[in-house]
C-alpha cells in the first residue's frame, strides 16, 4: 500500500521536498499540498510537468485552513510540514492537529533535502527574516567577484506565478525581471545582486537549475530565505542573527538548527542593538555552537538628503518579509525616522486598502510601518492607493529596490540603503581565504 501524503508549504520548501524526496517514489502518493504565508497560491495545482509520469494530474494545493479536513476525508498517513520562520510552539500545534486528525507529523532533514554540488558551495542563511542575509550575501559576492571568482547566485524559492515557467529562471538584466514579471519580494532580492553585476538563478526545480548555473560559474552562493535550511551541500556555512530579537536563534524552526549547523555565524545590527542583546546571543554561541567563527557585524543606514526627514510628519515603507512573517514591528525606515528626527511617524492602518488591509488584520503586531506587499499587479496598486491615500509629508523607503519604479507615488520620497559593515576581525574577507574560497 502506498504511503498517502500531504505536504504543508508556502509555494518554496515545500515544492523543493516533494521534488528530491517523493517525485518518483513509487511506495509514496503526494495527494495534496497545502500553502499559507504568501496570498493567492491555493487553489493552483503543482502541474503534472513538474509532478512527473506518478502525477499526471498534477497535485492539487489547497488552502492550509483545510489541513484536519484533507487528512481525514483523503485518509493522511504523514503530513510533511516544510516551510519556515515559525516558532518552535507554532510548529508544535500544526503538529498537534495532525496527530489529532489521525496522521503522523514529519520535518525531512539535509540528508534527505539537499543536493550535491560539484563546485564550492557557500550558503548564507538565517536565524530569522530580516536578520540580515541579502546585504551579507551581496558583500560576500562583490569580495569573491574582486578576487576574479566566477559566482552563480541561486536563491530561495519565491515561485508565485506560472510555476511551469518558472522551473529554471536566470536573471542577468534587470528587464530579465520584467519580462519574468517579478514580485515586488522578488524584485527587492534579485535587483541588488543583478546591479552588482551577478547573475541570479531561481525557480522551483532546484537540481536542474543547480545544473544550468554549473556550468557558468565557478563558486555556487546559496542566498537563503526566511530562515529556511539550504537547498544544497554547502562547504561554507554562513547564518545571521540578530540582536534586536536575542534568544530568537533558539526559538523558530528551522533557525534554531541553522544556528547549531552555522560554521560562520554573524551577529548583525549590533551598531543599534542593546549589549545585553548581542551578549546573549554571544552566550548562546558559547553554549549551543561554540566551534563557530564569529564575525561582528553592523548594517549602517545611508539616507541621501536625510536633512529633509527632521520635523515632518512620515510615512515608512518597509521590507515586506522582515515585518510580516519575520514578526519585526519595525526595520531601517522606522529607524531613519527617529534618527534624523521627524515630527510624527504615521500609521498607516487607516489609510489601507483592499488586500493591505487584510495584511494588518494578518500581522496585527504592524501598527507603525507599512510593509512592501506586492505580490500581483493588483495588490502593487492597492499599495499605491495606501500610499498616495495617506495624510503623509514625506514617505521613508527601506526596501532593497526604488519602489518609485513599480509605483506612482505622489509624495515626496527618501530611500534608505543599508549595507554590511564588519567590526574588527576576523572579517568576511578573512574566514573566505581561511577556507581557500579566495
Amino acid at each position: 500500500m502506498k504511503k498517502r501524503v500531504l505536504i504543508m508549504g508556502a509555494a518554496g520548501r515545500d515544492f523543493h521536498n516533494f521534488n528530491v524526496y517523493f517525485r518518483d517514489k513509487e511506495e509514496y502518493e503526494v495527494v495534496a499540498f497545502t500553502a499559507t504565508q504568501i496570498p493567492n497560491i491555493e487553489g493552483r495545482v503543482y502541474p503534472a510537468e513538474l509532478a512527473g509520469k506518478l502525477y499526471p494530474k498534477g497535485i492539487p494545493i489547497y488552502s492550509e485552513t483545510q489541513l484536519e479536513e484533507i487528512i481525514k476525508r483523503e485518509k493522511i498517513d504523514k503530513v510533511i510540514f516544510a516551510y519556515s520562520d515559525v516558532s518552535h510552539e507554532y510548529v508544535m500545534h500544526k503538529a498537534s492537529k495532525a496527530l489529532a486528525a489521525g496522521a503522523s507529523f514529519v520535518l525531512l532533514g539535509p540528508s534527505e533535502t539537499m543536493i550535491s554540488s560539484k563546485l564550492p558551495v557557500i550558503s548564507v542563511c538565517a536565524v530569522r527574516t530580516g536578520c540580515g542575509k541579502s546585504q551579507t550575501s551581496r558583500k560576500i559576492v562583490k569580495i569573491l567577484r574582486a578576487h576574479g571568482k566566477k559566482v552563480a547566485v541561486i536563491r530561495h524559492p519565491m515561485p508565485y506565478g506560472d510555476l511551469i515557467a518558472q522551473r529554471v529562471q536566470r536573471f542577468a538584466s534587470l528587464k530579465d525581471m520584467d519580462k519574468a514579471r517579478c514580485t515586488i519580494e522578488e524584485r527587492e532580492e534579485y535587483e541588488p545582486h543583478i546591479k552588482n553585476g551577478a547573475v541570479v538563478w531561481a525557480g522551483v526545480d532546484y537540481e536542474a537549475i543547480l545544473t544550468e548555473a554549473e556550468k557558468e560559474a565557478e563558486i555556487i552562493l546559496w542566498d537563503g530565505g526566511n530562515n529556511d535550511l539550504p537547498f544544497y551541500r554547502s562547504d561554507l556555512h554562513f547564518v545571521v542573527a540578530d540582536p534586536h530579537r536575542p534568544g530568537h536563534e533558539l526559538m523558530y524552526y528551522p533557525g534554531e538548527a541553522n544556528f547549531r549547523m552555522a560554521d560562520v555565524i554573524i551577529i548583525n545590527k549590533e551598531e543599534t542593538a542593546s549589549r545585553g542583546g548581542v551578549e546573549t546571543i554571544w552566550d548562546n554561541i558559547k553554549k549551543y555552537n561554540p566551534n563557530a567563527i564569529v564575525i561582528d557585524a553592523a548594517s549602517p543606514l545611508f539616507v541621501e538628503n536625510w536633512q529633509e526627514i527632521a520635523g515632518k510628519k512620515v510615512l515608512v515603507i518597509e521590507d515586506g518579509p522582515t515585518v510580516t512573517h519575520g514578526g519585526m514591528g519595525y526595520g531601517a525606515g522606522f529607524m531613519a525616522a527617529k534618527k534624523y528626527g521627524a515630527a510624527e511617524i504615521i500609521s498607516p492602518k487607516p489609510f489601507a486598502v483592499g488586500s493591505i488591509i487584510d495584511t494588518f488584520n494578518k500581522y496585527p503586531h504592524l501598527k507603525e510601518v507599512l510593509p512592501a506587499m506586492g505580490y500581483s499587479k493588483k495588490q502593487i496598486d492597492e499599495l499605491e492607493k495606501t500610499v498616495n491615500g495617506s495624510d503623509a509629508e514625506l514617505v521613508i523607503i527601506a526596501t532593497p529596490i526604488d519602489l518609485g519604479k513599480l509605483m506612482k507615488i505622489s509624495k515626496k520620497n527618501l530611500r534608505v540603503l543599508y549595507e554590511l559593515q564588519e567590526i574588527g576581525s576576523p572579517t568576511l574577507e578573512d574566514v573566505l581565504k581561511q577556507r581557500n574560497l579566495i
